[in-house]
C-alpha cells in the first residue's frame, strides 16, 4: 500500500481506440481526485495521446523517455498510471523509470483500503486487492524468485516461492469469500427482519462524490463522514427517516461508483451493492453541477444494469439533482424548466437544504404506490391474525374494544392479498382491491 502524504506524477494516456464519453480535462480532474483522495500531492500532470498500446511498456520508447526525465527532475514517491496495465508492463515501466508505478485500479484498491472502516468493507477491500495482487507477484516478488525446496503445505521440492505465495494467497482468498458469503447471509437474514415490520429501504447511489453522504446527513440528522472527496463512503449505513405523511423508512448510504471500476471491484462489493435490488425506492444522487454530468449518470446506471436493475422501467428510482445551490441562473432555469416533464426528477442541495421537502413528498409518493393503509376488525380471540399483522404490517394504530381490536396497518400490497387469503378478513376501511 501506498504511505500517504506523498508527492505523485500522473500520466493519462489518451487512446486512440478508447472511446470515453467524457473530456480528457475531466479525466484528468477525476484522477488527480482520486491522488488526493490519499493525500498525494500531485506535482504533474502528463496527458500522453498513445496511437497505439505497445505491448511490453504500454507508451512507445520517445514517450517512456519524456517520462524518465521528468521523473528525474521531480522525483516522486508514487507515479500513476490512468489506466488498467498488465503486471509485465507494470513492472517494465518501473525499471525504466526507477520509481514505484501503480495503475487506475491499484489507486482505486489504495482508496478502498483507507477508507474500509466495518469487518464487511475491511473483507470486501482485502479480496479484492488479492485478486488484484495474485497476478502481479511476478512484479512485487522478484526477490522471491529463487528456487526453493520444502515439504507438506510450504510445496514440494523444486516448487519456487512464487508460486508458494500465490498458493497462499489463493487459499487466502477462497477463506475471504467464505467469510462474505457468512456476512451476506447475515445481511439476508436483516433485509428479512426489516421486512416483517416492515420499513421500506430507501438506497442511495451515484456516482462518488455526488453528495450521497451530505443528503443522508441531512435527511437522517446523522454525522456520518461526508467530505469532498472521492470513496468518501465505503461501508453501508442505515438510518430510520420519518416522512411528511407519517411513514417510517430506512435510509440505506452505499459505496459510490465510478467509470472504469474493475470488475473484480464489483464482484468484491457485490454483496453490498445487492442489498439495492431490494430496495423499496432508489435513489439516484446526481451532481448537478459538473459539466459531465450525464456522463457519471450513464455510468451509474450501466453499474446498475450489471445488478439487474432495468434502469428505464423501473417504478423505484427517483433521479435527485444535487447541488442545484452551485448552479448558474441560467442552468438552474433549464433544470428548473424541464422537472415537471420529467416526472421522477427531483431538485434539491443537500448542503441548503433546498427541495429536500419536495424530495421526501417524492419518496412518499413511491412507496404509497407499494404500501397501503388499511384497517381490520380483528376479535381479540384470533391472536394468530393479530400476531400475522404485528409480523407482516406496520401497526399504525390499535383502538381494543370490548370483543375486536380496530387495527390501521400500513402493508405491501402482496401481504394485504396474504393476509384476506390466509384469514379471510376484508378491510373496514381503506380496500384497495384495485390496486391488487
Amino acid at each position: 500500500m501506498i504511505v500517504g502524504q506523498g508527492r505523485c506524477i500522473i500520466v493519462h494516456p489518451i487512446v486512440a481506440c478508447d472511446t470515453h464519453r467524457r473530456s480528457v480535462e475531466e479525466q484528468c480532474d477525476e484522477i488527480a481526485g482520486l491522488a488526493l483522495a490519499i493525500h498525494l500531492d500531485v506535482v504533474d500532470l502528463q496527458a500522453l495521446k498513445v496511437s497505439h498500446i505497445h505491448a511490453g511498456h504500454f507508451l512507445g520508447k520517445g514517450q517512456r523517455e519524456r517520462v524518465k526525465a521528468l521523473v528525474e527532475d521531480l522525483e516522486p514517491d508514487v507515479l500513476i498510471f490512468n489506466h488498467a496495465l498488465s503486471p509485465v508492463q507494470q513492472r517494465n515501466l518501473e525499471r525504466v523509470w526507477d520509481v514505484k508505478v501503480i495503475d487506475r485500479t491499484g489507486l482505486i484498491l489504495e482508496i478502498f483500503g483507507e477508507r474500509a472502516q466495518t469487518r464487511e468493507g475491511r473483507l470486501q477491500v482485502e479480496l479484492a486487492a488479492l485478486e488484484y495482487q495474485r497476478s502481479r507477484l511476478v512484479r512485487s516478488w522478484t526477490h522471491l524468485e529463487r528456487q526453493r525446496g520444502g515439504a507438506g503445505f510450504m510445496g514440494g521440492p523444486g516448487e519456487t516461492q512464487i508460486e508458494i505465495d500465490r498458493r497462499l494467497i489463493s487459499d487466502r482468498i477462497v477463506k475471504l469469500k467464505k467469510e462474505l458469503e457468512d456476512v451476506k447471509r447475515t445481511r439476508e437474514l436483516g433485509r428479512h427482519a426489516r421486512e416483517r415490520v416492515p420499513f421500506p429501504v430507501v438506497a442511495l447511489v451515484g456516482y462518488t462524490n455526488a453528495g450521497k453522504s451530505t443528503l443522508f446527513n441531512t435527511l437522517t440528522g446523522a454525522d456520518i463522514f461526508a467530505k469532498d472527496l472521492l470513496f468518501a463512503t465505503l461501508d453501508p449505513t442505515l438510518r430510520k427517516v420519518e416522512l411528511p405523511n407519517g411513514q417510517t423508512v430506512i435510509l440505506s448510504d452505499t459505496v459510490g461508483f465510478i467509470a472504469d471500476l474493475p470488475t473484480h471491484l464489483i464482484a468484491a462489493f457485490r454483496a453490498t451493492l445487492e442489498q439495492t435490488l431490494h430496495a423499496d425506492v432508489i435513489l439516484h444522487v446526481i451532481d448537478a453541477a459538473r459539466q459531465d454530468y450525464q456522463a457519471q449518470r450513464m455510468d451509474v446506471i450501466e453499474i446498475l444494469g450489471d445488478l439487474g436493475i432495468e434502469y428505464e422501467t423501473d417504478s423505484r428510482i427517483v433521479e435527485v439533482y444535487n447541488k442545484v445551490d452551485l448552479l448558474s441562473d441560467e442552468d438552474r432555469e433549464d433544470f428548473e424548466r424541464d422537472a415537471p416533464f420529467e416526472l421522477r426528477r427531483v431538485l434539491i442541495s443537500a448542503v441548503s437544504g433546498q427541495g429536500i421537502d419536495n424530495l421526501l413528498n417524492k419518496v412518499a409518493e413511491v412507496t404509497a404506490r407499494q404500501h397501503i393503509e388499511v384497517s381490520y376488525d380483528i376479535p381479540h380471540a384470533d391472536g394468530k391474525a393479530l400476531s400475522w399483522l404485528y409480523e407482516h404490517a406496520e401497526m399504525l394504530s390499535r383502538d381494543d374494544g370490548a370483543e375486536a381490536a380496530r387495527c390501521q396497518v400500513c402493508i405491501c400490497a402482496a401481504d394485504y392479498k396474504k393476509f384476506k387469503i390466509r384469514f379471510g378478513y376484508e378491510a373496514v376501511e381503506g380496500s384497495f382491491e384495485d390496486q391488487i
